[in-house]
Formats: structure tokens, sequence, C-alpha cells
């Protein structure tokens, strides 16, 4: 197997991972940071940090990307269908960051992979992506707006012959805690969606058996990128996260960003299942809004922000189906 593939294609990796950092920081932190309840850096930081150790906080996510979506042959065509679903991505990536679109890097990555593995007539394990990813990507934003709206509706009993000053004052507090929860879980989620290529890339070029742990420096690297690109930031998404779709106060915050992590980390540990942080969020917050009244969520938007989820996973398939031909012509 030529090592320079190997080499390129876990630099592809990493470097999609960092993409998928600043891309998804606004997950975590675009609801402190609009309530004020954190400055912008300091709720990057603290992003960055959450995110590298939420990395560690498992494997599961990680090998249901490896194992359970596509089956890649090892060799030259294995490691350009892998090259090709991480190109489809970030090429997605950088379109809807552009936009200020809070679309999904997951289902980016993994319409890459589907997109690839179909243009270099690989199998796909249509049973795995209808599990892992097509149906969480449907139920996780129901469960996060239904759960996020709830969640609202209990907030507002208990606190409702508190003084609003000081309600306000102790959430934006306890918003600090939420975010990094959020963030946290973003880590266990997204860190381990790159581990997992980065396994597969090590599967194909022989240097790993199918089926062996992940290795140290997988983990540590690939949580490292996606702390520096999670620190960069992505304030366009931020912007259209925190005001666009509800001008947000500290309780209700709270209530999105607790409810978007414990949707993730049931997903996480419980179903192994790689779940899009940007959907579970978007959806919390719109659930959250509309307790205030239905009106007050901005549907215009939210609308705009479900078509791009919907158009994410074929379209990046699109380009890495274009990409694999492209490479496979210059070098196959």
């Amino acid at each position: 197997m030529d090592t320079f593939a190997l080499v390129v294609t876990i630099g592809v990796a990493l470097f999609f991972t960092y993409t998928n950092g600043f891309h998804d920081s606004a997950n975590a932190i675009a609801t402190s940071v609009s309530t004020r309840a954190l400055t912008p850096r300091a709720a990057l930081a603290m992003a960055a940090v959450m995110n590298l150790a939420g990395a560690f906080l498992g494997s599961g996510v990680a090998k249901t990307v490896s194992e359970g979506l596509i089956d890649t042959p090892t060799g030259g065509q294995g490691m350009m269908i892998l090259f090709a679903a991480l190109v489809g991505a970030i090429v997605w990536n950088l379109t809807t960051w552009y936009f200020g679109l809070p679309s999904s890097s997951s289902h980016a990555l993994f319409g890459g992979m589907v997109g690839a593995a179909l243009a270099g007539s690989s199998t796909v394990y249509w049973w795995g992506v209808w599990e892992k990813i097509v149906l969480p990507m449907f139920l996780s934003p129901v469960v996060g707006l239904v759960l996020g709206y709830f969640v609202m509706v209990v907030i507002l009993w208990i606190f409702k012959g508190s003084n609003p000053h000081k309600a306000k004052r102790g959430f934006r507090i306890a918003q600090t805690v939420s975010a990094a929860g959020m963030a946290l879980g973003h880590g266990l989620q997204d860190a381990q969606k790159t581990m997992g290529i980065v396994v597969m890339a090590l599967v194909i070029g022989g240097v790993e058996d199918e089926g062996d742990p992940i290795p140290v420096w997988v983990k540590i690297v690939c949580a490292l990128m996606l702390s520096l690109g999670t620190y960069a930031g992505g304030w366009r998404i931020m912007r259209t996260l925190g005001r666009r779709i509800i001008e947000l106060d500290p309780p209700q915050g709270f209530a999105a960003e607790t409810t978007a992590a414990s949707v993730m980390y049931t997903a996480s540990f419980m179903f192994h299942a790689p779940i899009s942080t940007t959907h579970v969020i978007t959806s919390a917050i719109m659930g959250v809004g509309a307790t205030k009244r239905v009106k007050a969520v901005r549907w215009g938007v939210a609308k705009n922000i479900i078509m791009g989820w919907f158009i994410t996973m074929p379209a990046a398939a699109l380009v890495a189906a274009l990409s694999y031909w492209v490479v496979n012509l210059a070098f196959g």
C-alpha cells in the first residue's frame, strides 16, 4: 500500500475534523454567547477544552462509522473512496459555513461516504445507513424539539413566582455548566466520527486489523484538531443559531443546551448512533422558543435550515462521487 496515500488521506481526515470544529462551534456556545452568559472567546476556549475531553469518553460511535456503513476494499481503490468521501464532506462544510447555514458536518461525512462508495462500486450497508444514520437523523430533531419544549415548560412552572432579574442572573451562571455539557457531548460525538475514518484508513492501508482498538494517537490527534477548529470559531453560523431563529434569554438558553446535551449522551452511550449535534441544538432552540409563543420562532429561517438538512447527504454524496471519478481518472 502506498504510504503517501495513507498519510494524505489521514491528513485530509484531520482537516475535515478542523472544519467540523469551526463549523459546529456554534452548536455548543451560540446560546451562551447570545444571552451574554459567556464572552465569545471564553466560550470558545471552554468549548475547545470540553471537546478535547469528550473525545476520550467512548468509542461506540467511532466503531459504527468505521465498521457499519460501507465496505471499502484494501489497497488503492479503498483509499481513493475514503479520500473522495472526505473531499465531499469538506466542500459541503465550507459551502454551508460561507452562507451561515447550520447544516450537519456528520451527515456531510456520511453522505460523502455513501457517494464515494457507490462511485467506486463498493458495498454500502444500507440497513446500517438507515438504522444508524437516517432514522436518528429524523428522530433526534423531533426528540430535541419536544423535549426542549417540555423542559422549558417545567422551568417556567418551577420559577413562576421568582424575581425575573434574579432568576435570569442564576440561569446565566447555570448556562456555563450547560454549555460545557453541550461541548462535551459534541466532542463525544464528532471527534469519534473522524476517529472512525482514520481507523478505516489504517485498516485499508494494512496498518491495523478490523476490530482492533482505536490507537491512542488517533484519539489524541482527532481530539486536538476538533478543539483547534472549535477555538477558531464559526461566527456566521453562530449568528444564525443565537439570534436569527429566536432571541434567547438565559433560562431558554439553559433549557436548549441541557436538552441537546441529554439527547447526545443518550445516543452515544445507549445506541452508539452518530447523530447531528447541529440538528439537535437547532430543534431544541425551536422547541424552547415555542413556549413563549409559536410565532416567536422565526419559522422562515427554521424552514431554510431544515431544507439544508435534507439536501446535505445527497449534495455531499454527489461531490464525493465526482471527486472519486476525478481521482480515479488521474491515479487509477
